[in-house]
């Protein structure tokens, strides 16, 4: 048994752990269910689950990784994990809805620029600067574009992108359209269009060169521009858009969540199971379409093949529409907290965004022989992997703290400035007074009034009869009334 045998077993106990360490059961329990399962800790922590799905989905496309077969389970599985963010997104937003008073006032710059937009550019200042410290080679136009957004810093931030759209048809739809289900048609048209879209922007700039330019080696040699690469766009890639229809299904969860855990209670194991089966369903479905069809048909030999794309994509939305739902579901019956999902789970984003940083700051590890030599290359993907989840939480809570410091220089109200009594008086008519001399003033008044009140001890004689008077009024009054009765 290899080292690396040990490990990976140690590794993957460790995910059992997760999924058992602050479970709540209840299975086997009749009309028992777990009616926290839609709380905000409980989706932290599923958040927390898919953040560690996504760092590793990373590791796993690694050339080395997908070399040696490596956490090959997860070179596909991105997908999945973002799915939940963008459900608990939707969830979220119809849950502020209806809680919150005047909730869309203002949404814009609290929920978009604010929660998105900020921490995005905050991300692209740093990348900015990590690549110049490095002197990593761009095009002067490159730099521009890529410092204002329109191109991407950091081929990772692609997230925030797409939820800043969701957000703002969000907000149109929901503030102009009082029917919900009208507005739930509207952005799942909307979702259906950005991703047919996205097919049609491809991975790279397909259409600005001759025919299958991309499979010629002297093209890239003679006419190949920075702009035409990969991941350079918005929306080269269909992860920018495969994932997206679970934000719809979230929206709609949260509005009818009362009618559909109602509905799931009666006869919960029959309908879950027929849910299940559904969804299994969906991802054969899904897998036929990548498999017969898929998203790389550039590499094929026969052109873009658009089509197939198309074909694809509508193969994954049943999948992505049902699938974050279905776990939902599940968790009716069963959910995770524990302390290592919720501390992913808070820093979430952030360890998302600060991902390509660690794989790139420790991509000397992952490669045998050049700094690092421990043994067989697996041994070094080991390493590799540990030390990147590491490193990708570190710099994830520091971008996180730098990212509230911004917003609260931006966004906190400002404080009012109260002016001291002595600041009228500091100027003595010659702009020579001192707080000194005024604080000293002050004391001296307190003092001369304690001596005035001890100076004259027959003032406070004459003043207790008074008060004994009054006092003795309600007893005469009294009396009187005795008297008449």
């Amino acid at each position: 048994m290899t080292g690396w045998t040990i490990a990976s077993q140690i590794v993957c106990y460790s995910f059992i752990i997760l999924f058992i360490w602050g479970a709540s059961v209840k299975f086997g329990k009749k009309n028992e269910f777990n009616d926290d399962f839609t709380s905000l800790e409980v989706m932290k922590s599923l958040r927390g689950f898919a953040a560690i799905g996504v760092i590793i989905h990373h590791i796993s496309q690694e050339p080395f990784f997908q070399e040696e077969g490596v956490l090959s389970a997860f070179v596909n599985a991105g997908a999945y994990f973002v799915a939940i963010f963008f459900f608990c997104s939707g969830f979220g937003l119809i849950k502020s809805l209806d809680a919150k008073k005047d909730y869309l006032k203002g949404f814009i710059r609290k929920r978009i620029i604010k929660s998105i937009v900020v921490p995005f550019y905050v991300n692209v200042l740093i990348y900015g600067i990590l690549m110049f410290i490095v002197k990593y080679p761009l095009d002067k136009v490159q730099w521009l574009t890529n410092l204002s957004g329109f191109t991407m810093m950091n081929r990772f931030a692609w997230f925030p992108i797409v939820l800043a759209i969701l957000y703002l048809v969000f907000f149109l739809c929901f503030r102009f359209i009082k029917n919900r289900p009208v507005c739930f048609v509207v952005i799942f048209i909307f979702i259906i269009a950005m991703g047919v879209g996205g097919m049609c922007v491809g991975h790279f700039a397909y259409w600005a060169g001759p025919d299958q330019w991309w499979t010629d080696e002297a093209f890239f040699e003679n006419g190949f521009k920075w702009w035409m690469d990969q991941q350079i766009f918005w929306f080269n890639g269909e992860w920018w858009v495969n994932a997206a229809p679970a934000f719809l299904t979230g929206l709609i969860f949260a509005n009818y969540e009362k009618q559909i855990v109602a509905f799931f209670k009666k006869s919960y194991a029959l309908k879950f199971h027929i849910l299940l089966a559904i969804t299994m369903l969906c991802y054969q479905l899904s897998s036929f379409g990548q498999s017969h069809f898929g998203y790389w048909t550039e590499w094929d030999g026969n052109g873009y093949e658009l089509d197939k794309k198309i074909i694809t994509y509508f193969c994954q939305v049943p999948l992505f529409l049902i699938l974050v739902f279905t776990i939902f579901i599940f968790m009716m019956k069963y959910h995770v907290k524990n302390p290592v999902t919720g501390f992913f789970g808070k820093y979430s984003l952030h360890t998302y965004l600060m991902n390509l940083a660690a794989l790139t700051v420790l991509r000397f590890i992952e490669v045998p022989d050049v700094l690092v030599k421990v043994g067989d290359v697996k041994n070094n993907l080991l390493i590799y992997g540990v030390s990147v989840m590491i490193l990708s939480v570190f710099f994830g809570v520091i971008e996180q703290k730098i990212t509230e410091s911004v917003q609260n220089k931006l966004f906190s109200p400002p404080r009012p400035k109260v002016k001291p009594v002595y600041i009228s008086l500091l100027d003595d008519g010659e702009g020579k007074a001192d707080i000194r001399d005024i604080a000293r003033d002050k004391a001296e008044d307190v003092k001369a009034d304690a001596k005035a009140v001890e100076s004259k001890p027959e003032d406070k004689a004459k003043t207790e009869p008074k008060e004994e008077a009054k006092a003795a009024k309600p007893a005469d009054k009294a009396k009187k009334n005795n008297k008449k009765k």
